[in-house]
């Protein structure tokens, strides 16, 4: 894999681009990585407008990418813009290596080429994938996959990707000498699960529930349950249960499984408790059992998620 081809298209991501020249574009022969050479090709060989700023000339037209041993499809800032007929026949015919950036995704799609296929996207983007992709299995919380065509998770994921496919060409010696080049690990840990911004579990406004939830969620280092919320709101535990889910669209031991892990979430983010302290004061009791917890929810350990999110104190 030593000739690699950028497809440019209007409104391309300048930073996937910038990816892609890093990896591919610099030369890096003392670190015993590359040579390479690099294709910006774009419809008609135009200088296009990238996104968020800049214009970048080409340097080949679509007939560039027929000889190359990879093209990498960048994101655009709209991933359903049309995608011009040349560039849908010159991604068809081509017989080598196609990967996608984060939104590049959608590209491969409307040129029919995740029929079949394993794909990922920006976690934001993963249910329009679907629906732009309808025949595609898109897999959620990877940060890139590899199913004859190659996508990525959302921006940084393109990174991974890149790495992964040196990785693929060059061996695991090529590919981490490119890492330390890059200041990053030559691959990183659990999926991008963990990067998305989850949404707050739904309060209910009726106000013996809403009491109760506050109640609860004051008591999450204890052994709170659901029969002492039912017993806090006045009601049996079946009839919690069913008041509860009609109000929150939760069970309520749903409901206060996913508050102690957010709980643990901002423990290992703000604070420097061990981890068994941590487990303990998010009510989840042992270590192993936050380890579980957090491993189902977010794909990763609570070393490992602390590694990344830790908040460094001002």
């Amino acid at each position: 894999m030593r000739t690699v081809g950028v497809l440019l298209l209007a409104g391309s991501r300048m930073f996937d681009i910038s990816v892609v020249s890093e990896v591919w574009g610099v030369d890096r022969v003392d670190a015993g990585v590359g040579p390479f050479t690099l294709r910006l090709c774009a419809p008609g060989r135009v200088a296009t407008a990238v996104e968020p700023v800049g214009v970048i000339p080409a340097t080949h037209g679509l007939s560039g990418l027929r000889d190359c041993d990879l093209v990498v499809v960048p994101g655009r800032v709209d991933p359903l813009a049309p995608v011009p007929s040349a560039a849908v026949r010159a991604l068809r015919s081509f017989s080598g290596t196609v990967a996608a950036l984060c939104s590049g995704a959608f590209t491969l799609a409307a040129a029919g080429m995740l029929d079949g296929r394993a794909a990922t996207t920006h976690w934001r983007l993963l249910d329009a994938l679907e629906a732009a992709a309808p025949r595609a299995r898109v897999v959620r919380d990877v940060l890139f996959t590899d199913d004859e065509v190659l996508t990525s998770a959302g921006v940084v994921g393109g990174l991974d990707l890149c790495l992964h496919l040196v990785r693929r060409a060059h061996g695991a010696d090529v590919a981490a000498a490119l890492a330390r080049r890059l200041v990053m690990p030559p691959s990183r840990e659990g999926g991008q699960r963990q990067y998305v911004d989850p949404p707050l579990p739904h309060r209910p406004e009726r106000a013996g529930l809403a009491s109760t939830v506050d109640w609860a969620v004051d008591r999450l280092s204890s052994d709170v349950g659901v029969a002492g919320m039912a017993a806090h709101a006045g009601m049996s535990e079946r009839t919690f249960h069913r008041a509860f889910l009609a109000a929150t669209g939760n069970t309520p031991g749903r409901w206060l499984q996913v508050q102690r892990v957010r709980l643990a979430q901002r423990l290992l983010e703000t604070t420097d408790l061990p981890v068994h302290r941590v487990a303990e004061r998010a009510g989840l009791g042992t270590p192993a059992n936050l380890r579980r917890r957090l491993r189902a929810e977010l794909g990763v350990t609570p070393d490992a998620y602390r590694r990344t999110f830790r908040v460094p104190a001002s």
